[in-house]
C-alpha cells in the first residue's frame, strides 16, 4: 500500500472500541478517514469480558446508536444472551446486558468497517510520533517512516501507551496478552505540557470449558422477550440471530481467600515497586476484594462463554495477577473447577494515560489544536465509555473545520455526563458511568435514547432517510398511544374482579385510563383484551414507552424541583465540623472523597469526582435538617 505523504481528513489511532466508532462515524460523515492499528485482525477485540451493557452502560449503548454509531447493531448481530438487570426495579434503572460470541463481534466489526471502505482506509503500523507545527496537528509518523498527512488525528491507544502485563511479580511490556506496548509515541508526546498518570486494569483467566463440572453449578438463562439492542433492529427486520446459550455462577470460598491471603506479597498491587497506578473500584481484582472486604465468606463467579461453541469460559468475578501456579491453586478450590485447565492465566495491565482536564468538551486537546483524544487514554474503563467517546470525537473531527460542534450536554444524555465529568472534573480513579453519576437520570432511561438523541444524528447526516421514517412513525404511535391513555375513560366493567370491586365500592362506574396505568399493571399481556374494543386507536407494539413516559411525567417534575434547589444552594457553606458519616444516602466512595478534600462549599463538594448529584441533594436536606442551610 503506498501510503507515504498521502493525505487523509481524519487519523485515528488505535482500532479498540473508540477507535472503531470514531473510523464509523468520519467515514460515515464522508471524511477521507484513516484507521492506523499494530493489528488489523485484533480491531474491536474484546480484551476482557465479552459483554455489552450493564447499569449505565446500556445508555451509553443506545445513545451510540440513536445517534447514528455501530456498538448496539454489532451486538445485536453477535449476541449469545441478553439480560435485563434490575428487572424489579424502575425503567430508569433498569439496563440491558448482552453476552455475545466474542469472535463474531470482532468479525462483524471488520466486517461493517470494510463496507466504509470508500472513506476509509486501514493501515497496519505503528504511529510512533506526530507532525505538529505551530502547536497544531498535522498528521503522523509512523515505524516504517512513512509520514501521512491530516487535518485532524484522534488517538484512541487504549491500553497501550507504555503498558505493562503482570503475571506475579514477573512482567512483560504490553497492553494485551500477546501485544506490544507503544513507548515511542510516550516519548514525543512526553515533550508537550501534557499531565499524565498510570492507571491498572485487569483480566481472569480463561478456562477451557470442557474441563468445569457443570452439573454442580446453577444454570443462568438469558431474559425472552428482550428487545434488540439497536433501536433500528426492525428497520434491517433481523431477530436474535445467534442461538441463545447459558451462563452459569459459581463462588469462591474461604479455602480460595486463604490461598490468596497467603500469597498477597507475590501480587504486584501489592508491592508498590511494581504497580503504582489505581485500578477501577467497580472491577476489583479478587486480591483487591478479599483484602478490601476480610470477613465475607464468598464472592460470585460467573462463568460466561466467550463464543458460541462454548469452549472458552471467561470467569467473571475473579480478575487476579498472582503467579500462574497460585492461580492454578485459586481456580482448584472453587466448585465446579477443581480440575480446570488454565487456557491464558489472568494478568493486570499499568498503562498510562492523559488528564482529561485538558480537553475541549469537543474532545479535543486545548494542547494542541486539531488533536482529540478518546477511550482509556482518557482515564476511562469499559468498551462502551471508550466508544461513546469514540463517537463524539468522530463527529468533532468531522465538523472540525465548520462552525459546527457536537457537545451532548448532561440533561439530554449520558454521553454529556460522561463528557461533563472527564472534562470539568477530571479522573483519580478509572472512571465508569452510573445511573447515579446524572441528575437527569429519570428523563436519561435507555428506552427513549432515540426520542433524545436522534434528531441530531439525523442532522448531521448519520441517519439515514429510512431510519428517520420508522423512527418518526414510532414516535407518533407513542404519541398516540398516551393522548389515548390520558384522556380516555373506560367502563368499569371491562377490568379484573379485583380492580372493578374496588371502584364499585366506591360507586365509580368508569375511570380514567391513565389511573389505572399509574395504580395497576394493566398493560400485561393478560389485560389486553380490555383493549380489543380500541384495538384501532392502539399500538400494541409501543405501549410499555407510552405507559413509561406516562408514569415518569409527575417524577421528572419533582427532580426539575430539586435541581433548581440545587442551583440556589451551591455557594452554601458547609461547616467545617459535619460529620460526613451521619448523611444519609451517602456511599461509602463519597464519604471518603469528602472526607479527604474537607470542601467548604456545596459546589466544592460537586467538583469533586465520583461525587454524585444525588449525593448532592442528600447533603442539602441534611443541612437543612439541622438548620445550617
Amino acid at each position: 500500500m503506498l501510503i507515504n505523504n498521502t493525505f487523509f481528513d481524519t487519523i485515528i489511532v488505535g482500532g479498540g472500541h473508540s477507535g472503531v466508532e470514531a473510523s464509523y462515524i468520519s467515514s460515515k460523515m464522508k471524511k477521507k478517514t484513516l484507521l492506523i492499528t499494530f493489528n488489523k485482525d485484533k480491531i474491536g477485540e474484546m480484551s476482557c469480558n465479552p459483554a455489552i451493557g450493564g447499569i449505565g452502560k446500556s445508555n451509553l449503548v443506545k445513545e451510540i446508536d440513536a445517534i447514528g454509531g455501530l456498538m448496539a447493531k454489532i451486538t445485536d448481530n453477535s449476541a449469545i444472551q441478553y439480560k435485563i438487570l434490575n428487572s424489579s426495579k424502575g425503567e430508569a434503572v433498569r439496563a440491558t446486558r448482552v453476552q455475545v460470541d466474542k469472535y463474531i463481534y470482532k468479525q462483524n466489526v471488520i466486517y461493517e468497517l470494510k463496507k466504509q471502505r470508500k472513506y476509509l482506509t486501514i493501515l497496519q503500523e505503528e504511529v510512533v510520533k506526530l507532525i505538529i507545527k505551530k502547536m497544531c496537528v498535522k498528521g503522523v509518523i509512523t515505524s516504517k517512516k512513512n509520514k501521512i498527512f491530516s487535518n485532524t488525528v484522534i488517538l484512541s491507544t487504549g491500553t497501550f501507551l507504555n503498558s505493562k502485563i503482570f503475571v506475579g511479580l514477573n512482567y512483560q511490556k504490553g497492553g494485551r496478552i500477546f501485544d506490544h506496548s507503544s513507548e515511542d509515541l510516550v516519548d514525543f508526546l512526553s515533550k508537550y505540557p501534557f499531565k499524565f498518570k498510570y492507571f491498572k486494569t485487569g483480566t481472569p483467566p480463561r478456562i477451557k470449558a470442557e474441563t468445569i463440572n457443570f452439573k454442580l453449578l446453577k444454570k443462568i438463562s438469558g431474559d425472552k422477550e428482550v428487545k434488540n439492542f439497536s433501536f433500528f433492529s426492525s428497520v434491517r427486520k433481523k431477530k436474535h440471530k445467534l442461538p441463545q446459550i447459558k451462563c452459569y455462577l459459581t463462588y469462591t470460598n474461604e479455602k480460595t481467600h486463604k490461598i490468596i491471603k497467603n500469597n498477597f506479597y507475590k501480587s504486584p498491587l501489592y508491592n508498590k515497586k511494581y504497580i503504582i497506578g489505581k485500578g477501577p473500584r467497580y472491577c476489583p481484582s479478587i486480591e483487591d476484594k478479599i483484602n478490601n472486604f476480610p470477613n465475607k465468606k464468598k464472592h460470585r463467579i460467573f462463568l460466561e462463554p466467550e463464543n458460541i461453541d462454548k469452549k472458552i469460559i471467561y470467569p467473571n468475578g475473579i480478575s487476579i495477577s498472582l503467579p500462574f501456579k497460585i492461580q492454578k491453586q485459586v481456580i482448584h478450590t472453587i466448585k465446579g473447577m477443581e480440575n480446570v485447565e488454565i487456557i491464558i492465566p489472568g494478568y493486570a495491565v499499568e498503562y498510562l494515560f492523559f488528564d482529561p482536564k485538558n480537553l475541549k468538551k469537543t474532545l479535543e486537546s486545548k494542547i494542541i489544536k486539531n488533536l482529540f483524544f478518546a477511550g482509556q487514554i482518557n482515564g476511562t474503563t469499559g468498551y462502551e465509555e471508550a466508544a461513546a467517546q469514540g463517537l463524539v470525537a468522530g463527529i468533532n473531527s468531522g465538523l472540525q473545520n465548520t462552525s459546527k460542534k457536537f457537545i451532548p450536554d448532561r440533561s439530554n444524555s449520558y454521553m454529556g455526563v460522561l463528557i461533563d465529568d472527564l472534562c470539568d472534573k477530571g479522573v483519580n480513579e478509572p472512571y465508569r458511568i452510573f445511573t447515579s453519576r446524572s441528575e437527569y437520570r429519570l428523563f436519561l432511561r435507555e428506552d427513549n435514547a432515540d426520542y433524545r438523541l436522534t434528531s441530531i444524528g439525523y442532522k448531521l447526516g448519520l441517519i439515514s432517510k429510512k431510519k428517520w421514517l420508522f423512527f418518526n412513525k414510532k414516535m407518533n404511535y407513542i404519541k398516540n398511544n398516551y393522548n389515548f391513555f390520558k384522556n380516555k375513560k373506560i367502563s368499569i366493567k371491562y377490568l379484573p374482579k379485583k380492580i372493578k370491586f374496588k371502584y364499585k365500592k366506591k360507586n365509580i362506574n368508569k375511570i380514567n385510563l391513565s389511573n389505572l396505568i399509574l395504580n395497576y399493571d394493566i398493560l400485561s399481556r393478560k389485560f389486553k383484551y380490555i383493549f380489543k374494543k380500541y384495538n384501532n386507536k392502539i399500538n400494541f407494539n409501543y405501549i410499555e414507552e407510552s405507559k413509561t413516559i406516562l408514569k415518569y411525567k409527575g417524577y421528572i417534575k419533582k427532580q426539575k424541583i430539586e435541581l433548581f434547589k440545587f442551583d440556589k444552594y451551591k455557594n452554601i457553606y458547609i461547616p467545617k465540623f459535619i460529620n460526613w458519616n451521619k448523611i444519609p444516602g451517602l456511599s461509602k466512595e463519597i464519604i471518603e472523597k469528602l472526607i479527604k478534600y474537607q470542601p467548604k462549599y456545596l459546589n466544592q463538594a460537586y467538583q469533586i469526582s465520583g461525587v454524585t448529584p444525588s449525593s448532592i441533594i442528600n447533603i442539602i436536606i441534611y443541612l437543612k435538617k439541622f438548620n445550617f442551610i
